[in-house]
């Protein structure tokens, strides 16, 4: 359930990020969506409430309308919302890949933290471009504005984690290009080694057990 509403959420932002009803109820069923998130990792008692805690900051993040040269609070809600990313993708990474036996389950967990992880670091561009304002650069002749906005950082984060590239957006400044490298090697590392060695684990299972 959680990756078919992380897939919805990347393939209905764009048609639904204007101003408008649609675009308000969107937002809400995109913090909803963390709620998911915090029930399908199964916390324990003890952890429970941090999550609940961190997951305040983060829907106020995702209801209020993101803007460049940001105050102090958005940029506390964006910093406060990466946190609670990182820690639901650090949860769900351990539960995940600490199985002997993965199942079908365990393969939609390891997908689920791969567009997180997608997600969470076009929050992390964000905060960077509301901290610089110059921190990226929209080529005019494939933009229609000049300022970057949501959705132009999730599909920067993605095309990076993909090695796809970024048509049209560029990142300028040093912090921006340090997060984009380390986006892209996170990205390699992650189909090439992890999932790899998840999907042969579910294939051949046999191969891990005994005989």
């Amino acid at each position: 359930m959680l990756f078919l509403f992380l897939l919805a959420v990347l393939v209905l932002y764009p048609y639904l990020q204007n101003e408008g009803f649609g675009y308000f109820a969107f937002r809400v069923v995109a913090s909803a969506g963390l709620l998911v998130a915090v029930y399908a990792i199964r916390l324990r008692r003890t952890l429970l409430p941090v999550a609940l805690l961190l997951a305040v900051p983060a829907v106020l993040e995702r209801m209020l309308p993101s803007h460049t040269n940001a105050g102090v609070l958005t940029i506390l809600t964006t910093v406060l919302g990466f946190v609670f990313d990182v820690f639901i993708v650090v949860v769900m990474f351990r539960r995940v890949f600490a199985t002997d036996k993965p199942n079908s389950e365990t393969i939609f967990g390891a997908l689920c933290i791969y567009l997180l992880v997608g997600f969470t670091f076009a929050s992390l561009f964000g905060m960077v471009a509301a901290v610089q304002p110059k921190a990226f650069y929209l080529d005019p002749l494939t933009n229609l504005h000049a300022t970057p906005d949501r959705f132009d950082f999730i599909y920067y984060s993605f095309a990076t984690m993909t090695s796809l590239g970024a048509v049209g957006i560029t990142a300028v400044s040093a912090p921006a290009r340090s997060l984009s490298v380390i986006e892209a090697i996170i990205g390699v590392l992650y189909l090439a080694v992890l999932i790899s060695r998840l999907m042969d684990s579910y294939r051949y299972p046999s191969a891990s057990g005994p005989s």
